[in-house]
């Protein structure tokens, strides 16, 4: 029912949300310095603001600022039996881009490029126009459906927490931060902190300081790191023989002193990090190849780059590769990581699978950790998520996925997390089909519009179902 006007609708407003996109896009909504009013600075707030002006343009009188963490669009009767979870907020912009400037968004060949297109401002603006859709063809309505927007999902979802402390959660809810088919489950969170404090050397050749790595939630493209008692010329040799195990590039350059050493690798969702190439310990297999002078440093340097080597990322040498049926296999990255003359400490993001237990797998990799003399801290766990298939939100949406794109409709896995993973029978419904990789979190994010149009008219039809007369 209401497909034939659902999809006529689309194609009217196709050009406006295209628009209305690439104006939140160019909102460098990355998290900030909290300010009076701002939870998460200036970029969110700002996005946020734009996202509920449109909704008001749009003729929604039901629109809420909830303190500049989340904002609420809503309409209907009754109770909300349906929520929509999308978020505003962006990873930083990161190096490499080559069709546009980050903030500076470009339709080119059917597409829209800009950090957030994807992730998630072209599903929330689709969101936003399936309520419109709705509203503006008349479908009666007998229950409520909320769109909630956040602005800290990158960051750790504390704006979710803040809004669940204020608002019950409704019994239906998806979020379009994700792949199709039907995510129904994610991996749970290990985050583990490795460090080593040592005496400084005193001889040369020596490293003076190793820097990798932005963000947690991804695989780090570039590293580098200063190194003592040695010029360009003299790296080369070792240089070249670690691009060749790593797949990495290298490039030396001498300073006062010694030589700057940059190493290029891959992007990647952390979630995914066999699909990178990871810049730090590419980096760090080529630093350990070179004649330095043997110090506690450098044995702490390779004690753990014995634990996590360039290229593994099942966690067979920290003791914890485990996998299951359903949710796959875990996966770990060293993320970020910083090595001073004295000190070192490197930041992991591991996925765990259902049959893992995070604090189960934490007790073997800390034992790991102090037999090759590092310590490990836990900084952060989550449990999985996961919604049984016949659920009658998960069987809905697979009947609209089905009808509209002519494909299996199935649940799927994945290792990121969504914003409905601490939400009891949440799922995640788009807006990535599974043919496309949309540079997530990467350099040349973009989004298909038409799948973004394809995702909007599937949004409109579950509003219509589940909370229509």
């Amino acid at each position: 029912m209401y497909r034939e006007q659902i999809e006529q609708w689309f194609e009217d407003h196709r050009e406006e949300m295209v628009k209305d996109i690439m104006d939140l896009v160019a909102i460098p909504s990355v998290d900030g310095e909290a300010r009076p009013g701002k939870p998460y600075g200036e970029g969110p707030a700002a996005a946020l603001d734009a996202a509920l002006q449109l909704a008001k343009r749009y003729g929604f009188t039901d629109v809420k600022n909830m303190d500049n963490y989340v904002g609420t669009v809503t309409m209907g009767e009754g109770d909300v039996q349906l929520a929509m979870l999308a978020h505003l907020d962006v990873v930083p912009a990161g190096k490499g881009w080559t069709v546009c400037e980050p903030f500076e968004p470009l339709v080119k060949d059917g597409m829209i490029y800009g950090r957030g297109s994807s992730d998630d401002k072209g599903p929330a603006v689709a969101s936003l126009y399936a309520l419109r859709c709705v509203r503006e063809l008349n479908f009666p309505m007998k229950h409520k459906v909320r769109l909630i927007l956040g602005t800290a999902e990158e960051t750790g979802c504390s704006d979710i927490e803040y809004y669940l402390k204020k608002e019950s959660t409704p019994p239906m809810v998806f979020s379009p931060d994700g792949d199709y088919p039907i995510l129904n489950t994610e991996k749970g969170q290990l985050r583990p902190d490795v460090t080593a404090h040592f005496a400084p050397c005193g001889a040369m050749p020596r490293i003076r300081a190793i820097d990798g790595g932005l963000v947690l939630n991804a695989v780090p493209p570039e590293a580098e790191a200063v190194v003592e008692g040695m010029n360009a010329e003299d790296v080369q040799p070792y240089f070249d023989e670690a691009a060749r195990e790593t797949g990495a590039s290298f490039a030396a350059t001498d300073i006062t002193g010694g030589v700057l050493i940059a190493a290029k690798g891959k992007n990647a969702h952390a979630s995914t990090p066999a699909e990178g190439n990871n810049a730090i310990t590419a980096l760090l297999c080529a630093l350990l190849k070179l004649p330095l002078v043997p110090c506690e440093g450098v044995e702490k340097l390779r004690a753990l780059y014995a634990l996590t080597p360039h290229g593994q990322t099942d966690g067979t040498n920290f003791g914890i590769a485990c996998a299951d049926e359903i949710s796959g296999a875990l996966t770990i990255s060293l993320d970020i990581f910083h090595c001073t003359e004295t000190e070192f400490r490197g930041s992991f993001d591991s996925r765990v699978p259902l049959c893992g237990g995070e604090e189960r797998l934490f007790a073997i990799l800390k034992d790991k950790a102090a037999a090759a003399g590092l310590e490990a801290e836990l900084m952060l766990h989550e449990p999985p998520h996961h919604t049984p298939e016949d659920m009658p939100l998960v069987e809905a949406l697979k009947r609209i996925y089905t009808d509209y794109t002519g494909r299996e409709a199935r649940c799927v896995s994945m290792g990121g997390g969504t914003y409905v993973h601490n939400i009891e029978g949440g799922v995640g419904f788009g807006c990535e089909f599974p043919e496309v990789d949309t540079h997530m979190h990467g350099p040349d994010e973009f989004v298909r519009i038409e799948d973004l149009i394809v995702s909007g008219k599937m949004f409109a039809q579950a509003v219509a179902d589940l909370c229509g007369a």
